[in-house]
């Protein structure tokens, strides 16, 4: 497929919308629509039974405008706009400022396009280990948000039971299953 022409239809500070007019391979043409926003690292901080809590995961609560409703998640983000370094550096970035916890051990899982059919974004999935708690530093658009550690078996009773549906962290944990050689 070759692109013939491209123009931005929309953009914000978070995203922009391009409209491409294609060439298939047919000769035909087309119009893609095409959602561009910065990679993000998604982070899966896991406590082991060695642990204080015990075994289980660190997850944040939040009110996601899009779906109009609050959702479970691991924490997960881009750089502000300005910001950069490597994926590890936000990997850490994100957990710290979502939950407060530092991690000794940060483990790359693997990287997933997000929705490769409508969007250029990919999400790069770290296992964050050997857990110590610090200070939030949530963005303003995360006054709302809540971070709560659960079981093993809570959370597996989330996933299964719907309240945890958050396709980024579904996907991650397939990442983690994968790695672990499950």
């Amino acid at each position: 497929m070759e692109p013939l022409e491209s123009r931005v239809v929309y953009a914000n500070p978070w995203i922009s919308v391009r409209e491409d007019l294609v060439r298939r391979e047919d000769g035909s043409t087309g119009v893609y629509g095409v959602v561009d926003k910065p990679d993000f690292c998604i982070v899966l901080p896991r406590t082991t039974a060695d642990d204080g809590p015990g075994e289980g995961w660190w997850l944040v609560e939040q009110y996601r405008y899009p779906v109009r409703a609050r959702r479970w998640e691991f924490p997960q983000g881009t750089w502000p706009s300005g910001a950069s370094g490597s994926l590890e550096d936000l990997a850490r970035a994100e957990l710290a400022e979502e939950t407060g916890l530092r991690a000794a051990r940060l483990t790359l899982l693997g990287s997933f396009d997000l929705a490769a059919g409508m969007a250029s974004q990919r999400g790069h999935a770290w296992l964050a280990e050997g857990l110590t708690p610090g200070e939030q530093h949530l963005e303003e658009t995360e006054a709302d948000l809540i971070t709560r550690w659960v079981s093993r078996q809570e959370f597996a009773a989330m996933v299964t039971g719907g309240r945890l549906v958050d396709a980024v962290s579904l996907a991650a944990l397939s990442l983690l299953a994968a790695y672990e050689g499950g």
